[in-house]
């Protein structure tokens, strides 16, 4: 936190402009030895939020390295809280690559991943639940995604937690003075029913928030999908239709597949993560038998499996071992070439989804589509300002609601009150946990580790 730290924020590659991000207690010290304002004055006079046109030079040769607009931002006015600067030079690899070697080489330090954010939360200008929004909105691939990284960047689930922290809080400290001042009879005295009364509020609101949380993954997540079955049953067309991409070859040769294809497609603002995979069947080929080998593997892996039969076939042997190792909880079961005759009947199939399909056009997947959307609720899922966004998120809040659980059991079997302020605290910490307030260096450093560096 001493350092002064910087990186280049933009992603690598030809672009119109670049940014070069300098924080800490020494960055106009570093920038005034790299850049010439056209109109010269004082790092004193500068005032935060303003920008300077100038040129970036080498202070060892006083060659001119490029023209930059210099943005500046004065403590605590920040992203950082700290002293800011953000060189917005020309794009290119080489241009900020040489202004960010200025920089480090004139006395600033390579910011790690997530640095500037790390400091951001550090100095207490925002949360942890609003530094992973920060990412999850870098990241977001759809409307759906933006929108509930936004909810947590504007502190609307830190404020939600907050309510229930505050009351557990006030409880704490209650049951703390009655048990070090037992003497003082003007305070008021908490009982054991007045923690269950507040228990008994918390647990549902809790278990409110953890279940619409869950549902609301598959919006940030997204649906890991495997398209699976014999060879030249129609996987690889399907995948080209859902997509609108001929990302798949497809040929009337069996084993055509041999690795994994992978395509995207959005259904009700859900981002579907499709793969294709090799053709499933007894095969002496080396290379085919290691693609059939990996579909199979995927099958334990994904959100959602799409096992594809050809309609117009009876099930061969090889179907039925396949069926034989398909979770029916997560698999739809796609009779496809449904313009052709019929040879398969469905009671052959003891799967809750079954759908007829076929990839003349768009419209032969929509019943397809519609299954998928009724499987995973996709036309119920309502916005909600308390999503849990991670797994880190709902690991604590079950680890709270658990305890809270735990709570109401110990009050019943009469524990001294002693030991049920010693569970209230690990809920308020578990609680905390989520927000940041309770925390440690080694949940940091892992959490900001996946943030890109020069965020």
């Amino acid at each position: 936190m001493e350092e002064t730290i910087a990186a280049i924020s933009t992603a690598p590659g030809t672009a119109g402009i670049g940014i070069i991000r300098m924080s800490g207690k020494d960055v106009f010290s570093v920038l005034k030895k790299i850049f010439k304002p056209i109109k010269e004055e004082s790092i004193e006079e500068i005032k935060g939020y303003t920008m300077k046109y100038g040129k970036i030079f080498n202070p060892e040769t006083s060659e001119i390295v490029d023209e930059v607009l210099v943005s500046y931002f004065k403590e605590p006015k920040s992203y950082t809280q700290e002293n800011m600067c953000e060189i917005n030079s020309h794009g290119g690899t080489i241009v900020v690559r040489k202004i960010l070697e200025l920089c480090l080489k004139n006395g600033a330090q390579m910011a790690e991943p997530g640095e500037f954010t790390k400091r951001a939360f550090l100095n207490g200008r925002i949360d942890l639940t609003e530094a992973e929004a920060i990412m999850d909105l870098i990241e977001s691939k759809s409307d759906n995604q933006r929108k509930l990284a936004m909810n947590s960047l504007e502190g609307k689930l830190k404020n939600y937690i907050h309510s229930f922290r505050e009351p557990l809080k006030k409880l704490i400290a209650n049951i703390e003075v009655n048990i070090d001042y037992p003497e003082y009879y003007d305070i008021e005295e908490v009982t054991k029913k007045d923690i269950e009364k507040e228990v008994e509020k918390l647990i549902p609101k809790l278990q409110k928030t953890i279940e619409e949380s869950k549902s609301h993954q598959i919006v940030k997540s997204g649906i890991k999908t495997v398209i699976v079955g014999r060879p030249n049953v129609g996987k690889s067309s399907i995948l080209n239709t859902l997509i609108n991409q001929e990302k798949a070859i497809v040929t009337d040769i069996e084993g055509t597949t041999r690795d994994i294809v992978e395509g995207t497609v959005f259904i009700n603002g859900v981002e579907l993560s499709l793969i294709d995979t090799a053709g499933i069947r007894n095969t002496d080929n080396v290379v085919e038998k290691i693609g059939v080998e990996k579909s199979l593997e995927l099958l334990e892996e994904a959100d959602l499996v799409l096992a594809v039969f050809n309609i117009n076939e009876e099930l061969s042997k090889e179907d039925k071992e396949l069926i034989a190792k398909l979770n029916k909880d997560k698999t739809i079961i796609v009779l496809n070439k449904d313009d052709l005759a019929n040879k398969i009947n469905k009671s052959n199939f003891d799967f809750y989804h079954i759908v007829s399909t076929n990839t003349n056009s768009l419209e032969g997947l929509d019943s397809l589509k519609d299954e998928i959307i009724k499987m995973f609720s996709l036309d119920m899922l309502e916005e909600t300002d308390t999503f849990l966004a991670n797994n880190r998120q709902l690991t604590c809040a079950n680890k709270a609601l658990e305890t809270l659980l735990k709570i109401r059991e110990n009050i019943k079997s009469d524990l001294p009150l002693e030991l049920i302020e010693i569970d209230l605290q690990e809920v308020l910490n578990e609680l905390g946990t989520i927000t940041g307030e309770v925390y440690d260096e080694e949940l940091l450093d892992t959490l900001f580790e996946n943030f890109c560096v020069g965020k």
